[in-house]
């Protein structure tokens, strides 16, 4: 396993460990770069107006595409750490 996936592993366990709820906003973004590692870019169907979480988290998702893996893992640990 690569150096950066470790780590990558490493800052998803952390973040259920943070000493403090980040905003919204910053949720958003762990759960964009979260995605984008892991899955690559959104293909979903965007959901509907009823579904207000869902669309916000699909909004994240979406902010992402285009970004490589490797550089949405950095990212993703990169902000964990700034968090820690």
């Amino acid at each position: 396993m690569s150096d950066l996936k470790t780590r990558f592993e490493t800052a998803v366990a952390n973040s259920k460990n943070l000493s403090e709820r980040p905003d919204n906003s910053t949720l958003l973004k762990i759960y964009g770069l979260y995605k984008q590692s892991t899955t690559g870019d959104n293909t979903d169907k965007k959901p509907g107006f009823g579904d207000m979480v869902g669309r916000a988290k699909w909004d994240a998702w979406n902010q992402c595409k285009g970004t490589e893996q490797d550089a949405a893992m950095q990212q993703y640990i990169d902000l964990i750490e700034s968090l820690s």
